[in-house]
């Protein structure tokens, strides 16, 4: 039995969540069934929806110290060996103590502080910046773009078909919207200058029904909410535009050109690397400057130069194959 200990509410979105549900998918895959921990009911509904049992620990999710004596007794009386914990809320002494009672992986993506763990694993394209094999001597360290956790439905895709004339776009913001981006985006998008635009809202978009609403009328224009097969919406867009979280990994996986933008801190490091390495352009954090007019002007460039859609179509493709969850879950099931 694999245990995951992770959380997923309108505040820290479905990120951790779903990059930890590829991983149980993986482990299903070789006939190892996984447990979910939890802090509260939020989850429940999508882990009932994907078959997973979970355990909710009935503590606040951003204060995980005050769960230890929960966790640790659950981690008794279940006889847990291994635990991977995926959470922006962890501190030194959680990690440390759950280290002294079992065997730890975290996954991590931020460098916060020194991380007392057994195992560590980073996926993001800018670890080496992190320089964890100095700093982390006596750990496991798993680094890079190969264990990025995608879904299964990523795995080994072919070579992406790139089109002459792009009429596909796609638009996506993640989890949560609470900048309303997709709504600021198509106001001043050129919609006629495509023949169809995909519009995925997270979960957590506050702003679904309005889009709904007023883009209805727009036969080329369609609105989206909470889609199981996010992959094939990729594979059949000839150019996207997402948030810097794990999208841009699952977008290099089917070779889709993309753009990026950034809502949060935690994002930064991915969309600039990728930009400065000339595979997905940047056009900025949407908390700061023009970020839309940026955005625009990228979404012009991209679908007038074929060349430059079909050379970062290869580039992306090379970085990322789609079987990082099933190394994951190899990793986890030797600890």
């Amino acid at each position: 039995m694999l245990y995951i200990r992770t959380d997923m509410n309108e505040t820290v979105a479905t990120g951790h969540m779903m990059r930890c549900l590829a991983i149980a998918d993986a482990a299903r895959e070789v006939g190892e069934d996984t447990l979910f921990i939890v802090a509260d009911e939020q989850a429940a509904g999508l882990l009932e929806e994907k078959g997973y049992s979970y355990c909710v620990l009935g503590t606040k999710w951003d204060d995980m110290e005050s769960e230890l004596p929960v966790l640790k007794k659950l981690i008794e009386e279940r006889r847990i060996q291994r635990i991977l914990i995926d959470s922006y809320q962890v501190t030194a002494n959680y990690l440390k103590q759950l280290t002294a009672v079992t065997k730890t992986a975290y996954m991590d993506d931020l460098n916060a502080f020194f991380y007392p763990v057994d195992t560590l694993i980073c996926y993001e394209n800018y670890w080496e910046q992190f320089n964890y094999p100095v700093r982390y001597p006596d750990t496991k360290l798993y680094l890079g773009p190969e264990y990025v956790p995608l879904r299964r439905g990523f795995s080994n895709c072919g070579r992406k078909n790139i089109r002459q004339k792009p009429g596909n776009l796609l638009l996506m913001s993640g989890g949560a919207d609470q900048y309303g981006i997709l709504k600021r985006i198509l106001e001043k998008l050129d919609r006629k200058a495509f023949q169809r635009i995909d519009v995925i809202c997270g979960r957590y978009n506050q702003f679904y029904d309005e889009l709904k609403i007023r883009y209805e009328p727009e036969p080329a224009v369609k609105i989206h909410t909470v889609v199981d097969n996010i992959e094939r919406y990729m594979q059949e867009a000839d150019l996207a535009v997402s948030a810097g979280g794990v999208t841009v990994y699952e977008l290099c996986a089917v070779g889709t050109p993309a753009i990026s933008y950034t809502v949060a801190d935690n994002q930064m490091g991915t969309a600039e690397k990728f930009s400065r390495d000339g595979i997905i352009d940047y056009a900025g954090d949407i908390r700061s400057g023009d970020m839309i007019g940026r955005l625009l002007r990228l979404i012009d460039a991209y679908c007038k130069d074929f060349a430059l859609r079909r050379e970062r179509s290869g580039k992306m493709q090379e970085i990322v194959d789609g079987n990082g969850a099933a190394r994951i879950a190899d990793i986890l099931k030797s600890i």
